[in-house]
């Protein structure tokens, strides 16, 4: 049989590799391209669609005109923070019910 505290700190190294490969990914391009504009994917779409159609009418127009930059990072962080959210809530109880099932199946033994 396994011994479980292995599998722990299996776990935990696990964990701290994954923080640490995000952290790279994330510092990453701010390293390498120093003075880059990060901008969005909309304007960059727009600028694309004028240069290849100069004529171009949107179909549709913003439900809402938000009233400066900051509200716009503060909605997409919010959106981003519940989107989280959920995630984390759905792979809690996946692992869970795993959690659950194996004491079970333990029990049953």
């Amino acid at each position: 049989m396994t011994n479980p505290k292995s599998k722990i700190q299996k776990h935990k190294w696990n964990n701290w590799l994954l923080l640490l490969a995000v952290v790279v990914l994330s510092v990453t391009p701010l390293i390498l391209i120093k003075d880059a504009e990060f901008g969005g994917a909309d304007s960059q779409a727009e600028e694309a669609i004028k240069e290849i159609q100069p004529q171009y009418q949107p179909w549709f127009n913003s439900l809402i005109e938000l009233p400066s930059g900051e509200v716009e990072s503060l909605l997409f962080a919010v959106q981003a923070a519940a989107g989280a959210g959920v995630i984390g809530y759905v792979i809690g109880l996946y692992k869970g019910r795993s959690e659950q099932q194996n004491s079970r199946n333990e029990n049953s033994d």
